[in-house]
């Protein structure tokens, strides 16, 4: 009944309040205005022959995700091709430098059943894969009004959003009902998926563990490498304000302690790159910034790497790595992409938003978590100091990601039956 009020509600107000709002959203560069007829439905290619598979996901984190799963299926139906669905602009280009051939990309259409009927009946997808939470009512039950088979991957559901979603079960008993199964991120979130009204939910792991790595340009990183020499090294990843005044306050005491250590810093936002130059400084530290192409010298105590895209490059360099927003509340950042480098990665306290992740990472002893900055200095001092403990921790890391990435050959085995 919801999604039959809602699809009239869309049909009646998209000319009416909706279209002006699309049309605001263009004008700010939130559209994209040579590709909009993809968005009203309408294919800008041919639908390639064969068996057509559609992922979609909301956006850049999503689009991320599904990468080794596409990788994995086009590997497994090598006459099958894949279509790549997002709603930004961000996550549009990126698709379309990261995508593998056999796959491509199209916006998905706004949710107004004339549209969504458009555009199924123009793809004729074979099956669907639905990544974590963007669920569309229209799009929904236009899958399943044509009897498509409808995969919820890396289903997630917060505990906000499961306190919200209990107030109106009836809605997600709906919206939910469309899927043939889904696939929970993690047990607590099938639980929530069942509780919620999804018919069948498992639980085969996070899709975000089994990530590709990010890219490594092995002609800056010989050129980083010969500036820096043989000096020990650690990387400080996806800082946060606040975090990088913190560390620079103990790395003074920490060269005095191991001769030459070199530090790079890659701060989440690197727009930020002058201001963390301009703290350190008045630390006494002598730095160097990449976005200036400044040197490393002998004198070079932190290298701030304030660029994009090259993330990969200090994960393969560094033997140690330490994940910012983790010493501020904020929650944390990816660290399984340094552990997949085989890096011994150090967090702080606050990893809330990684916590079924860190659970298991602990238990595997494959992640080191400290409690403030103090705990940060002595482990880094007893990392560098003790290869033995090094090396073990770096393959500790490293095997945990990789049995982590096992979820990919589940998902495959899950689907397959619908291909």
């Amino acid at each position: 009944m919801f999604i039959r009020i809602y699809n009239t509600l869309i049909r009646v107000l998209y000319p009416l309040v909706i279209s002006r709002y699309i049309k605001k959203r263009m004008h700010n560069g939130k559209e994209d205005a040579k590709r909009f007829n993809e968005r009203m439905g309408r294919p800008t290619m041919k639908r390639p022959e064969g068996k057509l598979i559609w992922f979609h996901g909301a956006s850049v984190g999503e689009s991320l995700s599904m990468l080794p799963l596409i990788n994995k299926l086009l590997e497994q139906y090598p006459d099958a091709h894949i279509m790549v669905t997002t709603g930004t602009v961000t996550s549009a280009d990126l698709m379309g430098k990261r995508l593998p051939e056999r796959a491509f990309h199209q916006y998905v259409p706004i949710d107004n059943p004339k549209f969504v009927t458009r555009f199924i009946r123009s793809w004729q997808p074979d099956l669907v894969l639905w990544f974590e939470s963007d669920l569309w009512p229209a799009l929904l039950s236009g899958i399943k009004r044509k009897n498509i088979p409808l995969i919820l991957v890396n289903g997630r559901i917060s505990n906000k959003s499961f306190k919200r979603w209990q107030q109106f079960d009836f809605i997600s008993k709906e919206l939910l009902g469309c899927f043939t199964f889904c696939l929970g991120q993690s047990e607590e979130d099938a639980y929530r998926l069942r509780i919620l009204g999804a018919k069948d939910s498992m639980c085969l792991g996070n899709l975000k563990y089994a990530g590709i790595n990010p890219p490594v340009d092995e002609n800056k990183k010989a050129e980083i490498a010969a500036q820096i020499g043989n000096r020990p090294l650690w990387a400080v990843s996806s800082t946060h304000s606040d975090e990088e005044l913190k560390i620079g306050k103990f790395l003074k005491r920490m060269t005095e302690k191991v001769p030459g250590l070199m530090t790079i810093i890659a701060p989440r936002h690197p727009t930020r790159g002058v201001e963390i130059q301009n703290q350190l400084n008045e630390l006494g530290l002598k730095t160097a910034l990449r976005s200036k192409n400044e040197k490393i010298t002998k004198q070079t105590d932190v290298y701030i790497a304030d660029t994009i895209g090259e993330v990969g490059i200090w994960y393969d360099m560094a033997p140690i790595v330490f994940i910012g927003g983790s010493l501020i509340p904020h929650g944390g950042q990816n660290f399984i992409e340094p552990s997949r480098f085989r890096d011994a990665v150090i967090v702080g306290p606050h990893m809330h938003n990684f916590t079924d992740a860190m659970n298991r990472a602990k238990k595997a002893d494959a992640v080191i978590q400290v409690n403030d900055v103090l705990e940060l200095e002595e482990t880094l001092l007893q990392l560098l100091s003790n290869k033995d403990l090094l090396e073990a921790k770096r393959s500790l890391a490293y095997n945990w990601a990789y049995g982590e990435a096992k979820v990919l050959d589940g998902i495959v085995e899950k689907v397959k039956g619908y291909l």
